[in-house]
């Protein structure tokens, strides 16, 4: 195994969840009765440059396919996030009709529709082709394809260099993660933007959220090792921010370094002392996460055995991929969970990949009236716990398992 950014050997564990099938990988029917694949999902923290990445087994191809299943513009709170950066975006570089805004990884459009609302034109980058017909069915251009460094010179080569490059939770999901910085440097304008949003490995290891682990998150970030990744790659970063999104998360802005058109701010020094002194540049900070996962797992085995003890009913909410990191790690099956509820309706009907729990809408879960539901998408628990407030006219209560068991009527 070599270091994806630096080229490094040496390496020190960080996560071992055992073998896996690919988080978004949903089943049909017919294939519950056949071999799945699966793959060690096994993440490990280089010593040189202290990027934390997972050992690869399969090719991306393998986890962003055609039929990819993650639609972003199913969480009200993450589309209300995605209209409040537009808006903020405009105002703070002053983006108008004049401006070119993309975006890499525009999924289904729920970003890119409220920078069309606005009248600054736009385009997107997506290779999953039913998540870019949805984009193109909110008028949205979109390139279909992986990004890269090729790619950003032909676009540059037709006068499709940016404004404002939005990359919201895609950095972590690059094999080539060098190739893809440096697209951004090939396609930003002399003046212009990129920013890029990451769930952050020091609040990962925090809330013990080992579930944001799997086999489409190549990368587990750090503004320490991106500030790196980025100047080798033709990027200095210029500011930092912190969302709490995808259980806390960073946005960092960059612009090109052969211009530097924009002042460093001091919240970049400060993020890096905020990180070095919690230790991210050191192997004591890395080395007690298995634990803390493995203590988190046996506390949902045990939940899940004494509610079946019970005879109550468990189901889960959100068929999301950390659901699926947490259900294999904890080899859940539909014994203990009987079903779990999702919005979108690419997933519903489908089965969840590994446990084969079967996945249906929410006029189930209302029939059915469960006991205890599981959230899975920990991350958005207020806004599930808001949309499905009825669960409390039958006593049904809900659970998290993220950081530690948590049970709340």
């Amino acid at each position: 195994m070599r270091c994806r950014h630096c080229g490094g050997a040496d390496f020190i564990p960080f996560l071992d969840l055992g073998l896996a099938p690919p988080s978004n990988s949903y089943l049909e029917a017919e294939d519950l009765t056949r071999p799945e694949k699966r793959y060690p999902l096994v993440i490990r923290t280089c010593t040189s440059c202290w990027l934390t990445q997972t050992e690869d087994f399969a090719d991306r191809e393998e986890f962003f396919s055609g039929d990819y299943a993650y639609f972003s513009s199913f969480s009200g709170t993450w589309l209300d996030h995605s209209k409040t950066y537009v808006e903020d975006m405009r105002d703070r570089f002053g983006l108008g009709q004049q401006s070119l805004v993309a975006e890499v990884a525009a999924n289904d459009g729920y970003l890119l529709q409220y920078v069309k609302a606005l009248g600054i034109p736009c385009y997107g980058v997506e290779p999953t082709h039913n998540t870019a017909e949805a984009a193109r069915a909110k008028g949205i251009e979109i390139v279909e394809q992986f990004f890269g460094a090729a790619l950003a010179e032909r676009l540059a080569g037709k006068g499709r260099q940016a404004d404002l490059i939005a990359a919201n939770n895609v950095l972590a999901h690059v094999p080539d993660i060098n190739d893809f910085v440096a697209g951004f440097a090939g396609r930003l304008k002399p003046a212009g933007v990129a920013t890029f949003e990451f769930p952050h490995i020091l609040e990962m290891v925090r809330g013990n959220q080992f579930d944001t682990a799997y086999h489409e998150h190549y990368s587990y970030l750090s503004l320490l090792s991106v500030e790196r990744i980025f100047a080798q790659n033709g990027l200095t970063v210029f500011d930092v921010g912190i969302t709490p999104h995808h259980g806390g998360s960073l946005r960092v802005y960059a612009c090109r370094s052969d211009y530097r058109a924009h002042a460093v701010t001091p919240a970049v020094a400060a993020m890096i002392k905020a990180e070095s002194e919690a230790g991210l540049a050191g192997a004591a900070f890395y080395s007690g996460f298995q634990a803390s996962a493995e203590a988190a797992r046996d506390s949902f085995r045990t939940f899940l055995s004494e509610t079946r003890d019970a005879g109550l009913k468990v189901a889960a909410y959100g068929a999301a991929a950390k659901g699926n990191t947490l259900l294999n790690f904890a080899g859940t099956t539909a014994r203990d969970i009987a079903f779990v509820v999702d919005r979108n309706p690419a997933k519903q009907g489908r089965y969840m990949p590994g446990s084969q729990i079967p996945i249906v809408d929410e006029a189930h879960l209302i029939s059915e009236q469960p006991d205890r539901v599981v959230i899975l998408p920990w991350n958005i628990e207020t806004e599930i716990r808001m949309q499905l407030s009825c669960i409390s006219d039958w006593g049904g209560q809900f659970v998290t398992a993220i950081p530690k068991l948590a049970i709340r009527s």
